[in-house]
């Protein structure tokens, strides 16, 4: 007997993610190079792992902080107000259970049944449906491929806004373009906020992953303090740390009885012996992440140059994260596409279509992998789109 009739309607309606079933088609393929997902192929540095079990052995096993152990809030402010110069306090800073349960949790706290979202598109597809889930409306507004570059046109954020809506979410860098806001743009966007008096949720998360020299330009170089602005951010990407699901949010300090209650009944908080593998990272990884993001600029140059060099794809290089997104002339279906490409070519790619209805025709690669194995895969593409007819 189907018991799915008794489930609530916003649940069934999440959609199955395009990503994992390309990868649940051709996971463990002998050959195959995995660039369906958004992480590198480094493991944890020892650095990190080696604090963890330090507390684990010290018996740091026991119910922990709501808001995070005051040692990682410190070491977030010091780290925000460095990499910022923007004087940060450990008062603004909440630890969570990853990347996307800071999303969910500053969602969840912002929007509900009857009330709207605005959002730039392409986007990584597990806000959409953090969003839907709380029965809010998400509105989605497109940044335009221009055959060089995705442009950002600020009358069409301002046309979405409705006064149903109650905040903003911006992925800059964006996941899965690389289109990267500049100051300008930034500046925009908070004017928009500001006379529509709603919130600006920044997913800066690959901020630091940018190709153009220092990192990306971000919310905190315009806001002003009084802004309702609120950041969430995770370990994954710049310390290797996907597996290990720990974020966190910077928020305005009057909000943190809300975001202490709504992380109590999450996960109730992120294990200590976790969170002291994270402290390492802040404080003693700074180098790992400029041989990062290093390694991912060569990465980069070599994948878009070969796909390029086809005369056959649009792609814009991208200017921030660690993604390709392209199109191949004459396929228009890029769910289908990334099943051949799997089967026939040996390369993991996911599918446009799981980062917006506009991206049909698309797909995303993940460059964030050895040299060697990013350059067979580029060629393995290439020579799968020369002989594509």
């Amino acid at each position: 007997m189907s018991h799915l009739h008794r489930l609530r309607a916003g649940a069934l309606a999440v959609p199955e993610s395009g990503i994992v079933a390309v990868i649940n088609h051709a996971r463990g393929r002998d050959g195959l190079i995995p660039l369906w997902a958004g992480e590198g192929d480094l493991p944890t540095p020892s650095f990190i792992a080696d604090a963890t079990a330090q507390s684990l052995k010290a018996g740091e096993t026991f119910y922990t902080w709501q808001r995070g152990i005051p040692e990682l809030r410190s070491a977030l402010a010091s780290y925000t107000e460095r990499l910022y110069g923007r004087p940060t306090s450990p008062e603004r800073i909440f630890v969570t259970g990853s990347g996307m349960h800071a999303i969910q949790t500053v969602v969840s706290a912002l929007v509900g049944e009857g009330d709207e979202i605005v959002f730039l598109a392409p986007l990584w597809p597990n806000f959409e449906a953090a969003a839907a889930l709380t029965g809010a409306k998400t509105v989605p507004v497109e940044l335009r491929f221009d055959g060089v570059d995705w442009r950002f046109e600020p009358e069409r954020l301002r046309a979405a806004i409705t006064p149903r809506t109650r905040a903003i979410f911006i992925n800059t860098p964006n996941n899965p373009t690389g289109w990267t806001a500049d100051r300008k743009t930034i500046r925009a966007i908070l004017d928009i906020a500001r006379e529509a008096g709603i919130f600006v949720i920044a997913d800066e998360i690959y901020s630091r992953f940018f190709y153009e020299g220092g990192r990306a330009p971000s919310f905190h170089d315009e806001m002003r303090d009084d802004d309702a602005v609120i950041f969430v951010n995770s370990f994954s990407k710049n310390w290797a740390m996907t597996g290990w699901r720990v974020g966190w949010i910077e928020a305005p300090k009057e909000l943190g009885a809300l975001i202490e209650n709504l992380v109590q009944y999450s996960n109730s908080g992120v294990a200590a012996f976790m969170q002291r593998g994270a402290v390492a990272a802040i404080e003693q990884g700074e180098s790992f992440v400029d041989e990062q993001i290093e390694r991912a600029h060569k990465a980069r140059d070599i994948f878009t140059q070969a796909l390029l060099s086809t005369n056959r794809v649009r792609l814009a290089p991208p200017a921030g994260a660690f993604y390709a997104f392209f199109a191949i002339d004459g396929i228009d279906d890029g769910y289908k596409a990334a099943f051949r490409i799997a089967d026939e070519a040996g390369v993991g790619l996911a599918p446009g279509t799981a980062f917006g209805t506009g991206t049909r025709a698309y797909l995303r690669a993940c460059f964030h992998r050895r040299l060697d194995e990013v350059e067979e895969a580029a060629q393995r593409l290439a020579h799968w789109i020369g002989n594509e007819a």
